[in-house]
């Protein structure tokens, strides 16, 4: 039986989620922190942090200490995972002495980036540290059963990378990652508007665009939103409305390449497996998951059964902290 000393995170590029299995998701925030640029003091971490994005002053800089699945800034990423041991103590009630803690790696990462988080989790008071590849914990966390010797297909779009991996046994049969997912979608977005009409919008209204409109490449009834942001030409706030076709088009190429990448993946899998794939087909997990249509299109465009796990956000992260119970049979299989 897992104690309460022992943790599941999924340090991810847009959201850091910590689970216990006596007391599920502890902890759900954004992984941004706000820090004054003259003491380099962590004013906020979290939900209060991005609510900064874009409006504070000189000083106070809000910034995301992971790109792309990995630690960009070692020093922020260690001083955001204390900040969040705290919080989690907080919501157990008590003080987390020394917890053992399975965290997930990109499964492109190197091993220098391996390193980093370890170290990152390490200085943050944890006694053992296990890295476990994401799509790994994606499949655990969306109940498939990865310890069998059947071929289950995990295409895991975040913040900051898309991984799309055939597991069987515990282990990765074949995977592709990418770094094109949430994160650059949004970007898509802030250029095409940018582009098209000369007006200049923040991470928060993309991202907020994407959500409410954004559609996969699907054919729908046109829905439309009204965004503000800054005329480029004449320097003043100007409110314009886009709609889910032009929403469509900013997202095409990078949602092209996700598709190329789950293409490549089955065309890596061995003949064996394949069978197994045409009758249990595709489980997509992550915010990207989310995206209108998207199960649709992915069904339409490789003619296999496409299915969206239970709790896509959290997948991750309640595989990470299941995968403590089986840690050692997934170790055997890494090996």
């Amino acid at each position: 039986m897992l104690s309460s000393n022992e943790i599941g995170i999924d340090l991810g590029t847009a959201n850091i989620l910590v689970y216990s299995k006596n007391k599920g998701i502890l902890l759900n925030e954004p992984s941004v922190v706000a820090i004054d640029s003259d003491t380099n003091n962590v004013l906020a971490v979290g939900t209060e942090a991005k609510n900064m994005i874009g409006k504070t002053p000189g000083k106070i800089v809000a910034v995301r200490p992971l790109k792309d699945g990995v630690i960009a800034d070692y020093n922020m990423t260690a001083d955001m995972l204390k900040h969040v041991m705290k919080l989690v103590s907080r919501k157990i009630g008590k003080t987390l002495r020394k917890p053992t803690v399975v965290v997930c790696t990109p499964s492109g990462a190197t091993s220098v980036e391996r390193r980093a988080i370890q170290d990152a989790i390490r200085s943050s008071g944890a006694k053992d540290v296990h890295l476990i590849e994401e799509p790994v914990a994606a499949a655990i966390g969306a109940d498939l059963p990865v310890d069998e010797p059947i071929a289950n297909v995990i295409v895991d779009i975040g913040g900051g990378t898309t991984e799309v991996a055939i597991i069987s046994y515990g282990g990765i049969v074949s995977c592709h990652s990418i770094r094109i997912a949430g994160d650059q979608l949004d970007e898509d977005i802030i250029q095409y508007i940018r582009k098209k009409y000369n007006l200049l919008i923040g991470e928060r209204t993309a991202e907020r665009m994407k959500i409410d409109i954004g559609y996969a490449l699907i054919t729908h009834e046109k829905e439309e939103i009204e965004i503000r942001g800054r005329d480029l030409v004449t320097g003043l706030p100007k409110t314009i409305t886009v709609s889910s076709y032009e929403m469509q088009e900013a997202m095409k190429e990078s949602l092209l390449h996700i598709l190329e990448a789950i293409r490549a993946t089955l065309e890596d899998c061995p003949p064996e497996l394949s069978g197994d794939i045409v009758d249990r087909g595709v489980i997509l997990t992550g915010g990207g998951a989310l995206l209108k249509g998207i199960q649709e299109w992915i069904c339409e465009e490789i003619v296999v059964p496409v299915h969206i796990a239970p709790s896509p956000l959290e997948s991750v992260a309640i595989g990470t902290g299941r995968s403590l119970t089986i840690i050692n049979k997934i170790l055997k299989a890494a090996k």
